[in-house]
């Protein structure tokens, strides 16, 4: 089973080979033989469906800015139309957010501050205080596809990020399609998905840096077998 891992590839960023031990992890617990691939962001700018259509998963990983912008946005659209099982972590949560804004919402305007910082609408906004290096409670929601794979309703997990949802566009972005799946102590939302999917999930927080060959982590795990199901 082929899986796509959306991002501009750097050995040296901590994250990126812990995404591929996370899926090492899950793969072995679940005696499931999977080939991942790392695909560059500007090679999904066109003819994304055919680039795309190999695979049984996509991951959007950490890594933004990413080189290309519509390249990332492009993959998550093909993953949500064709029902393609998708997670995305740390910059793939905020892209699944801007992707999500303009495609589904017909914001067009719809901005990441970290590619235009004054743009008029911004969805994903810089955090006050960065979160990167800290590990902090998740409050998941009851009968939500991350809580069934935790199997609990409180985790704790690692950072990588200084962007998050811009507390202004909140109330745009929510609704029964797209649902707060986890949030932090405050409220905040950690954990997003889209209720009518097989699976897309998305976190602001990096699981792939909680898992270990003894514990796979379960948001990587599900994932998987969302994948292994066809559908």
């Amino acid at each position: 089973m082929r899986l796509a891992l959306v991002a501009d590839f750097d050995s040296r960023f901590p994250p990126h080979p812990a995404t591929e031990d996370a899926v090492r992890h899950a793969a072995l617990a679940l005696d499931l033989p999977v080939h991942a691939d790392w695909i560059a962001t500007p090679e999904l700018q066109e003819r994304t469906n055919d680039r795309l259509q190999p695979f049984a998963a996509l991951w959007i990983a950490p890594g933004s800015p990413y080189r290309s912008l519509d390249g990332a946005l492009a993959a998550i659209r093909f993953a949500r139309e064709n029902n393609v099982p998708l997670l995305g972590t740390c910059g793939g949560f905020q892209h699944v957010v801007i992707e999500y804004a303009r495609s589904v919402l017909g914001l067009a305007d719809a901005a990441h501050a970290e590619y235009d910082p004054y743009a008029s609408r911004l969805f994903i906004s810089r955090l006050a205080c960065s979160l990167a290096g800290q590990t902090m409670e998740v409050r998941l929601s009851p009968g939500t596809r991350a809580a069934q794979a935790y199997g609990r309703l409180l985790a704790r997990e690692a950072y990588y990020c200084n962007f998050a949802i811009n507390p202004e566009a909140s109330g745009e972005l929510f609704s029964r399609e797209l649902v707060v799946s986890g949030t932090d102590e405050n409220g905040e939302p950690r954990v997003i998905e889209l209720t009518a999917h097989r699976f897309c999930v998305a976190t602001l927080f990096v699981p792939q840096m909680q898992s270990r060959p003894s514990e796979p982590h379960p948001l990587v795990t599900a994932w998987l077998v969302a994948a292994a199901s066809g559908g």
